[in-house]
């Protein structure tokens, strides 16, 4: 049976919601979707289809967006219903697709495996996206693009490079015609998995486009990149064998917590935004019901005064506790950062997570006091869960230099 990949992509996603949620079309208004209470180097999360003929880029600084177009519409950014929205539009593909068939690679673009579901809807793969993408259109008012590919990177390629270029969003390329279509990709960079990093490399092999790339030397790209130059010479011509089921599963768990700062922060006040993300990523910690045994801190300096450092810590025993996580990380932070540092971003990561086993006791601290610790933090966590994460703050949240109420109220950093 032949396979059939396809991906599908929501066209300007955050600008495109905006603009139907204004009664708008988005071929048709100059709509950015970008914080204007913030300064005026904040990023532009997205730009509508319209701005994007016009060659507006969807990604660059407020600063930097044209101020000779009529009418342009500032959108904030509202997360909490950007999410919310992609969760209905993967919920109309599950009236389609089995859920091991599909792969949500981002908030806006999702791969399915075709082949099982042709023969039970009687169509061919351009027919059957066609009508997916005009049942998501007719229900949410948002455009999909969809690249079909007999596997699934010739299916994100033909998304990315060919099918938003067509008048119905739609393209496929097979192993008849992929090579008339793949091979002219240049610069390599504008190829799906390959960075600039990687694209200077292979320049100085000779290689500055894809069919130069697929006619070169196998044993000497991996020779040269390793397991990547593998990697790259089989995507080059055509070939990509992952399984949609095979889902990755990670060797090492950790879970992550950054912020970039909005001014610079001295190194006594950073220690309080430490204090209350270690707070934060305990209480998501907890809620999975698991320990860490390794931390992980980062430190980026001020523009001004450059570097920064990332470093880790094995703890005495794994914990949850967010008292013994956080003294822990003043030994890390201490230990690394300049004195006179000013700092502009933060990122903490609790490594080696496992379930919780055998308690090892503390010679500091009695049985007593510690089943006392246990069940505050269980009290702390059941009025979060209930009431929100700002319904108990630590007193220092009031301030000016917290950072808590802000990012509880943000989702990815950006307002809900």
């Amino acid at each position: 049976m032949d396979k059939y990949y396809a991906v599908f992509d929501l066209k300007a996603f955050y600008a495109s919601f905006e603009c139907v949620e204004r009664g708008l079309d988005p071929f048709t208004t100059p709509l950015v979707v970008t914080d204007t209470t913030r300064k005026e180097s904040t990023i532009v999360l997205s730009v509508s289809p319209y701005l994007k003929a016009l060659g507006v880029p969807s990604r660059c600084r407020r600063r930097d967006l044209p101020t000779d177009i009529d009418g342009m519409i500032y959108a904030i950014p509202q997360m909490e219903k950007y999410v919310k929205k992609s969760a209905e539009i993967v919920s109309i593909f599950l009236n389609y697709f089995g859920e091991d068939d599909i792969h949500v690679y981002s908030i806006d673009e999702l791969f399915v495996s075709l082949s099982p579901y042709l023969k039970l809807y009687k169509k061919d793969p351009i027919t059957l996206c066609k009508d997916i993408q005009k049942e998501i259109f007719e229900k949410t008012g948002l455009t999909m693009t969809c690249g079909i590919g007999p596997n699934m990177f010739l299916a994100k390629v033909s998304d990315d490079k060919f099918a938003k270029k067509t008048k119905d969003f739609i393209f496929m390329l097979t192993q008849e015609n992929f090579k008339e279509y793949l091979w002219k990709i240049e610069p390599l960079s504008e190829l799906w998995g390959i960075s600039r990093g990687y694209e200077k490399r292979l320049n100085e092999l000779g290689i500055f486009n894809v069919g130069q790339l697929a006619n070169f030397d196998k044993n000497i790209l991996i020779q040269k990149l390793g397991i990547i130059g593998e990697e790259l010479y089989e995507h080059a011509n055509g070939i990509d064998n992952t399984d949609i089921r095979e889902k990755y599963i990670p060797c090492n768990h950790n879970l992550n917590l950054g912020q970039v700062l909005m001014r610079d922060y001295t190194v006594k006040e950073t220690l309080l935004i430490i204090e209350e993300m270690v707070d934060d990523l305990a209480f998501r910690m907890r809620k999975f019901e698991l320990e860490t045994s390794n931390i992980s801190l980062f430190i980026r300096y001020t523009f001004s005064q450059e570097g920064g450092f990332a470093k880790q810590l094995n703890l005495p025993f794994p914990t949850s506790n967010n008292k013994e996580i956080y003294e822990s990380f003043k030994v890390l932070y201490f230990n690394n950062v300049r004195p006179n540092a000013l700092i502009r971003q933060v990122g903490i990561s609790f490594n080696k997570l496992s379930k919780p086993k055998a308690k090892q006791l503390s010679l500091f601290e009695t049985i007593e006091e510690t089943q006392k610790n246990e069940e505050f933090y269980s009290a702390l966590d059941q009025v979060k869960m209930k009431y929100g994460d700002n319904a108990l703050l630590r007193g220092s949240s009031l301030l000016k230099s917290s950072t808590s109420k802000l990012r509880h109220s943000q989702i990815g950093g950006h307002k809900k």
